[in-house]
């Protein structure tokens, strides 16, 4: 019997970490489906992964041109497994996972917690609110309660077993539908994902340039096997992508260790990176507000001292 239901995040037949932690998170109400919804074949190559880290049954939505239909697949399967039988479903808390949460609460009148950072077996759930500052507990109703999940909020925990897999199909395209007929997908690098990354080296006014983001933060990055954030700042004066940025106007991210090189600490980042488990921080300036919640406080000329953090680094892998 179906506990929880679990909205794979896969990309070119990889499971993204985020899953681990969706599962994770599922586990409090008992056994876990997990609903892949790609091309076909998709959820053949992940489906021994997803056993891995403990999903119990795999659901596969496999249909040509899936991803030229947005999100219409994954709102439809989720919405006919449910309402087959009802149960907490847990999507990853990002745009695309957010639009289908809202979608699903509608189509099965239940109800739905948006950017969630811990899920009870009571049904009730963690919003972390203020910049980070409070967390408050939200109950929700429906028989099929609705969740999406900040990634990196809750440690994925692989629990191995045996999925068993099955198939599902779902209504075919109509006219009404949006349908994509061409797309460029972005290219995937090979640093992790942001939001999911275990180390984030995050840079702010004091970089001082979009080429020192390129010479200082991003070999630190790569030693480290970690991800390249910016605060507002950065991004305003062109030192990093949008994409990039971290803070209540970007994204939120929980790292094992987030390293903060050149950042002042305003609050307009501080919200989006403070609930990391380590924070180190390189500054000129003694008095910069973000060494109140760092966990360890380096002041000096960051252009010294991450070479050598780098090559110190190196020398011990």
């Amino acid at each position: 019997m179906t506990n929880a239901y679990v909205l794979v995040e896969q990309i070119e037949g990889r499971v993204d970490p985020v899953t681990v932690e969706l599962i994770t998170a599922a586990r409090v109400f008992g056994e876990v489906t997990a609903v892949v919804v790609g091309e076909p074949d998709t959820a053949t190559a992940v489906a021994a992964d997803l056993g891995a880290i403990g999903a119990d049954d795999v659901v596969a939505v496999e249909v040509t041109g899936v991803y030229n239909r947005l999100i219409l697949p994954a709102v439809d399967a989720l919405h006919i497994l449910a309402a087959q039988s009802p149960a907490p479903i847990i999507i990853s808390a990002n745009a695309s996972g957010n639009e289908i949460a809202g979608r699903l609460a509608a189509r099965l009148a239940s109800g739905v917690l948006i950017d969630v950072v811990g899920i009870n077996a009571d049904r009730t759930a963690v919003h972390s609110i203020f910049g980070d500052t409070i967390e408050v507990s939200a109950a929700v109703g429906g028989a099929a309660p609705i969740y999406t999940l900040r990634a990196g909020a809750v440690e994925g925990v692989e629990v191995a077993s045996t999925a068993r897999l099955a198939t599902l199909d779902i209504p075919v395209a109509t006219a009404k539908d949006v349908t994509v007929n061409r797309f460029s997908p972005s290219t995937r690098g090979d640093r992790p994902e942001l939001p999911a990354a275990k180390v984030v080296i995050a840079g702010g006014r004091g970089v001082g340039s979009a080429e020192n983001f390129g010479e200082v933060l991003e070999p630190l990055a790569d030693a480290l096997g970690g991800a390249v954030g910016a605060t507002r700042d950065a991004v305003d004066l062109e030192y990093y992508d949008g994409a990039y940025q971290i803070g209540q106007t970007g994204v939120t991210v929980s790292p094992d260790v987030y390293i903060g090189l050149g950042v002042s600490g305003a609050i307009q980042h501080t919200s989006g990176m403070q609930t990391a488990r380590k924070i180190i921080v390189i500054n000129n300036d003694e008095d910069a507000p973000i060494f109140q919640i760092a966990d360890l406080g380096v002041v000096g000329d960051l252009f010294e001292i991450v070479p050598q953090l780098i090559e110190e680094i190196n020398k011990r892998k």
